[in-house]
């Protein structure tokens, strides 16, 4: 793409969710591509939005957020993780968990520094990082018996005298990895031997499976004051559509990223806000409940890819699977996701769109299983037919 497009943007076309979901549409395929559940959330909270908007909150919420979700959000992180957060002053309400990194890198980084991610990375990352003209230096998580890791040698040659922050997803989008405390604890020792910030991306912090268990980098030893901490209510309470995130940060990181955020987009919903502090404090069990039934869609999802021929990495987290896709004769993800709607009537995203290095994701395409059992026994049936 060229054009009067701005040189640093010209790498980034149409996102492949965009494009795939189109796919999607205009051949009647089942799209287990982008990630969005068919069912929705908690009754309660969609009534409290409905009733916010019935009450007369249509209008400009303040820019930082409403009240009662920052402090909804400050209690939630005290009591889940012990990390005690001033609603007033550490706790910033953006437009989804996307606008909350993109304002944090955009705030925090700039023209010559750089940006360390973990590929394969959600693919915002990657345009946030050129948003703010800084440059990426990616870190390979590779397949270690069954899960997605890094080499610490290999994070620790990444940084380099221009190293500003390390964007951090965990649970991992698309990897499905839930980073253990002694992954994390090599972060957080690159994070303080180089006076590194990190942006961490949570938002499946609920969606962990396995006994797997979500620790926030921002629990371990010194890494409260250097870490800005992203999430949201969409995937936790089954309501994408809302786009409804928040920062926690020390105080002087929040301003950074509210000095950024406030010119994007100035406000998030209102009724959103209402109903998200809502399901903080009230819809917990709900959540959980969400997060058993994903874990037995995710085998029910894993066991149908596994008997249509596929290899698959069982994720500890988020709504994704990794399928290898070599068992079944095929070598390029791009070029099967783009048949599979024709070929088996189901729609897929090639892993490979989220690396820097493509070939090392080429073989695999992403699944999701955050969709109703009828919709993923119908897809697992079609996908039956690249074997044929």
């Amino acid at each position: 793409m060229s054009g009067p497009l701005v040189p640093r943007m010209r790498e980034f076309g149409e996102t492949i969710f965009a494009e795939m979901s189109a796919r999607a549409v205009a051949t009647g395929s089942i799209n287990l591509g982008q990630g969005f559940p068919d069912t929705d959330g908690p009754p309660a909270m969609l009534e409290t939005a409905v009733e916010a908007i019935r009450s007369g909150g249509n209008q400009y919420p303040p820019g930082p957020g409403l009240p009662e979700l920052r402090e909804a959000v400050a209690e939630q992180r005290l009591e889940r993780y012990g990390l005690e957060f001033d609603p007033a002053a550490e706790v910033y309400v953006t437009v989804g968990a996307t606008e909350g990194v993109a304002a944090s890198v955009m705030a925090l980084a700039g023209p010559g520094d750089e940006v360390i991610v973990f590929e394969p990375y959600y693919d915002s990352y990657a345009a946030t990082v050129a948003l703010a003209g800084a440059s990426r230096r990616p870190v390979m998580l590779r397949p270690v018996e069954g899960r997605f890791t890094f080499d610490p040698d290999e994070l620790r040659a990444a940084v380099g005298p221009r190293t500003r922050l390390i964007l951090v997803n965990s649970p991992h989008n698309p990897a499905g990895t839930v980073f253990t405390r002694d992954e994390l604890q090599v972060i957080a020792d690159v994070c303080r031997e180089h006076d590194l910030v990190a942006v961490t991306d949570e938002v499946y912090e609920y969606l962990t499976y396995d006994g797997a268990e979500h620790i926030p980098l921002a629990t371990l030893d010194g890494m409260r004051e250097r870490t800005v901490t992203v999430s949201s209510v969409g995937k936790s309470f089954s309501v994408t559509g809302w786009k409804t995130g928040w920062v926690t940060a020390p105080a002087r990181y929040v301003q950074a990223v509210q000095t950024v955020k406030q010119f994007l987009t100035y406000a998030t919903g209102g009724p959103w806000q209402r109903a998200a502090a809502y399901g903080l404090r009230n819809e917990l069990p709900w959540v959980e409940e969400l997060r058993k039934s994903l874990e037995a869609k995710r085998d029910r999802l894993v066991a149908g890819l596994e008997a249509a021929g596929f290899a698959t990495y069982r994720p500890q987290g988020t709504y994704f699977v990794q399928a290898d896709i070599r068992p079944l004769g095929f070598a390029d993800g791009i070029e099967l996701a783009k048949a599979l709607p024709d070929r088996a009537g189901v729609v897929a995203i090639p892993t490979q769109v989220f690396y820097d290095h493509p070939e090392a994701g080429a073989h695999f395409v992403r699944f999701a299983f955050c969709k109703k059992d009828e919709v993923i026994d119908e897809a697992v049936e079609r996908l039956h037919r690249l074997a044929g």
